[in-house]
């Protein structure tokens, strides 16, 4: 009933001519994007309508790749393997809710036949939700604007939060706002690329399950486990102006171009009401020792903890472009201004009400704020040399003026590629100064060093599989990670790791396989932290039915990491830290899935976890934080063209 009410529907959502033919559709709607124009490619790419991973809670948000999390959906995250940075010099070094936020650089623009409207949304069965509405436009042939709007949030799955009434168990809550135009000259010698975006976020923390007492039946209550905070929350606000302008000179063989960005962001942890069994009455080092991870210790305040953290960055980028049937080239100079001022409350109260203080009464820190400015200077630039799609090689380079550099070289043949990378880069400005009310350091840490050589195969064989193998041997020379204790520390010896991974696929008529299976080695990377092994593999048959009005995919999906010891998280900094201590366990989890496309509608069942319970009563994708447990969830995509 549900689908021929779909049909009914959406068959009003299509402009149809005299011979009920559809003239607009998602073949009138293209996708553009700032570094396709840049380089020389101007026609833009149809919209994507596959049922492909719609199910796959990864392909939600604005990340696809694997990650670590608290185990609910929009909540800190952090990548599941080690990343190298794609940006040197100053950098703040807060990115939790990285993959949730709107990325201005590489935002996709439109170009549309007819006013073009999308509605996502996902809805689970345990609170989890997920939500886009997208509207875009050209207001003539050369002028496109559009707007987004997104809304994640989720509630609580365990401790006291999970036993409110279901409107007041909200634990997150995300909003992001996207303002998005392009437009190009009549002669198609100038481009201009703007967008605006902003985020809120608000995380409730809890800290995970307490397990301090080493009572482990507490995690079989799962809703009724205790939990470490009562009262804490982190905010996170930010947003983006960006603005690329090109002007082709002489044709493709020069073109220039320039590039602004203003980005601000700002951070605050507050809580109200610090339960008293995490104070102990022991001063140390003019602090008062804490009882839990969560608060190691008191230095401001040991009933209040408010803080903020705020970042501004001006960033201005002039450069010169060009590329003909053989080659391209990229020059640049960047100018990067950044400010960043932490603060804090200043009040401990008097050492009648802290048993044994050694502090004086009253307010005793005067430096509750502390600030610093950054102008940088960088040059950079990037080379191609290629022949069709045979033979690729490329170069490039970025220098910061007496600081930061980043070189890589990449070798194709075909599918097969080699590639070899260096990034000498500052640690972040978090990881160098903090002020907080349980923290608090200045550490003139030396400049970190990643060397990384890798290679792989990525081909179709035939027409029925497509491989795609990569491996890589990394080395860190100090590198500088968040201990035990969660604070910054700089390693004596390098890191050295590597891995590969192999994505396969292959189909049989419309029985499809899908599967990814990733190992890692890290006998001689101790403060890096991956899992040994990580799978991810997808069974499914797919088709057409009732004379192709429906096409269906129905399939089982399964994700495994084996035991390691992930990194612990610290509410007060927004940091993942290395831990030993809490190992999370090896786990399948399995879902069974749906997915359908009715015309503009693309439609998804699936029940998630359908093997909780099975083996254990909890398990873990963070230390103390466990995923979620099974739940059905229901999503589409409806989409509009007129």
């Amino acid at each position: 009933m549900l689908c021929l009410l779909l049909v009914k529907t959406v068959a009003v959502a299509q402009i149809i001519d005299d011979s009920t033919k559809a003239i607009y559709g998602p073949k009138t709607v293209l996708l553009l994007y700032e570094q396709d124009v840049l380089e020389g490619r101007y026609a833009g790419k149809p919209i994507d309508t596959t049922l492909n991973n719609l199910h796959n809670e990864r392909y939600w948000f604005n990340d696809t790749t694997f990650y670590q999390h608290l185990g609910n959906v929009g909540v800190a995250a952090t990548p599941l393997f080690f990343q190298l940075p794609d940006k040197i010099g100053v950098r703040l070094g807060k990115n939790i809710f990285d993959r949730y936020a709107y990325n201005p650089q590489g935002m996709n623009y439109y170009d549309t036949r007819s006013p073009y409207t999308h509605l996502y949304y996902v809805q689970g069965g345990l609170g989890e939700q997920v939500f886009e509405a997208l509207h875009t436009r050209n207001i003539n042939p050369r002028w496109n604007i559009g707007a987004a709007y997104q809304v994640l949030s989720a509630n609580h799955q365990f401790g006291p939060g999970a036993q409110r009434p279901s409107r007041a168990r909200g634990m997150l809550d995300n909003q992001a706002i996207k303002v998005f135009s392009h437009y190009r000259s009549e002669n198609e010698r100038y481009d201009l690329f703007f967008n605006f975006t902003t985020m809120k976020v608000e995380q409730i923390e809890t800290g995970g399950i307490d397990i301090s007492s080493g009572d482990t039946s507490v995690l079989e209550l799962y809703e009724e486990a205790p939990v470490y905070l009562s009262q804490a929350s982190n905010e996170e606000a930010r947003n983006n102006f960006h603005l690329t302008h090109v002007y082709r000179l002489a044709k493709e063989n020069l073109k220039i171009y320039h590039t602004f960005d203003f980005y601000r962001q700002r951070n605050e942890y507050l809580d109200d009401a610090i339960p008293a069994a995490l104070v102990d009455t022991v001063a140390l080092n003019n602090a008062i020792r804490g009882r839990s991870y969560v608060y190691p210790r008191f230095i401001f305040s040991t009933g209040r903890t408010n803080e903020a953290t705020a970042y501004k960055e001006i960033e201005n980028t002039f450069g010169l472009r060009g590329n003909n049937q053989l080659s391209s080239y990229n020059a640049y100079v960047k100018l990067r201004n950044a400010n960043i001022a932490y603060s804090a409350i200043d009040s401990i109260g008097t050492a009648a009400n802290i048993a044994d203080s050694v502090l004086a009464a009253g307010n005793v820190f005067q430096d509750t704020t502390r600030s610093g400015n950054f102008n940088q200077v960088f040059i950079g630039g990037d080379i191609r040399l290629f022949y069709k799609d045979l033979v690729e090689l490329t170069g490039s380079a970025e220098y910061q003026l007496a600081g930061d550099y980043r070189i890589k070289g990449t070798a194709r043949l075909g599918g097969a590629y080699a590639t070899l990378q260096r990034v000498h880069y500052s640690p972040s400005r978090v990881e160098s100064v903090m002020l907080s009310n349980h923290f608090d350091w200045n550490e003139p840490f030396k400049n970190i060093a990643v060397n990384r050589i890798g290679a792989g195969l990525h081909q179709k064989l035939g027409k029925r599989q497509h491989v795609k193998l990569d491996g890589h041997l990394t080395d860190v020379e100090r590198w500088v990670y968040f201990d035990k204790d969660a604070v910054p520390v700089q390693a004596s010896g390098n890191q050295r790791f590597w891995g590969a991974s192999l994505a396969h696929k292959i189909f049989f008529g419309p029985v499809h396989f899908d599967n990814f299976v990733a190992y890692n080695n890290t006998d001689e990377a101790n403060n890096i932290r991956l899992p040994e092994w990580l799978l991810e593999s997808k069974a499914y048959i797919e088709g057409p039915l009732f004379k192709n009005a429906l096409f269906l995919q129905f399939g089982v999906q399964g994700t495994y990491a084996s035991e390691y010891y992930a990194y612990g998280y610290m509410p007060v900094t927004q940091q993942f830290f290395v831990q030993d201590e809490f190992a999370t366990q090896g786990y399948p989890v399995l879902d069974v899935f749906l997915n359908a496309n009715i015309k503009t509608v693309n439609v998804f069942l699936k029940m998630s976890h359908i093997n909780y319970e099975l083996s254990e009563p909890v398990y873990f994708v963070t230390p103390y934080y466990p995923g979620m447990r099974r739940s059905f969830v229901f999503g589409l995509t409806w989409r509009f063209f007129d």
